[in-house]
């Protein structure tokens, strides 16, 4: 089969412009913080929609773009979904978390009560496509968890770009999602993303800010 190909024209700017431009995104993207505490202040579903569409343009295995995206307003759907998060998030904290993951949690203060999950206005949940049916036919999906990995980072960039909080919630297992969500089988939730606007009195641990340093994250050749 030939693929039809166009001629990719990357813009030229100076170098000082490119550093410029590193230098401010790192200034901006730093200051994302995970928060828990959310006021009900609507989003406009345009700030959604283009935050989605960023996330489509991201590479994927194949170009097969083996994601997505169910956005939740409905309140009596995220209240199904609170629900059943913290039935999932009870057997955690009760059975499945070590000692040692719940000495490491501790400085967040989080158990098994998730109202954000009511309270915040946009709830988006990201499936992970393993294959796609087209035309009853089972197409496989390649590099699925690398692929909607890079949307979903480029999904949570947009929206801090675009002046909103979230939290990324991973309740385990997710499975709850597919059936209140009438997802199918052959979609698995990735990550539940929270999103909105921090509440007036919302805060965060300070060791949030603290980020290891790039010769602890970095092997230059």
């Amino acid at each position: 089969m030939k693929f039809e190909t166009e001629k990719f024209k990357q813009p030229k700017l100076p170098l000082a412009e490119l550093s410029l431009r590193s230098k401010k995104f790192y200034e901006f993207i730093k200051k994302r913080r995970s928060i828990r505490e959310f006021n009900q202040t609507p989003i406009d579903d345009e700030i959604i929609k283009n935050a989605i569409l960023s996330a489509g343009s991201a590479p994927s295995g194949a170009n097969l773009q083996p994601w997505h995206f169910v956005i939740i307003k409905n309140k009596y759907i995220k209240k199904k979904i609170r629900i059943a998060a913290e039935n999932e998030e009870e057997q955690f904290y009760k059975f499945k978390a070590t000692k040692a993951w719940l000495e490491a949690l501790k400085p967040l203060g989080t158990n098994k009560n998730k109202k954000f999950l009511e309270k915040a206005p946009v709830l988006i949940a990201i499936f992970e496509k393993k294959f796609t049916i087209k035309e009853n036919k089972k197409i496989k999906n390649y590099y699925v968890k690398e692929s909607v990995g890079i949307s979903t980072g480029i999904l949570i960039s947009c929206l801090h770009y675009s002046g909103l909080c979230m939290l990324t919630h991973t309740p385990n297992p997710m499975n709850f999602l597919n059936k209140i969500l009438k997802r199918p089988i052959n979609e698995k939730p990735f990550v539940l993303l929270v999103v909105g606007y921090a509440n007036k009195n919302c805060k965060t641990p300070k060791f949030a800010a603290q980020k290891k340093k790039i010769e602890e994250i970095t092997t230059w050749f």
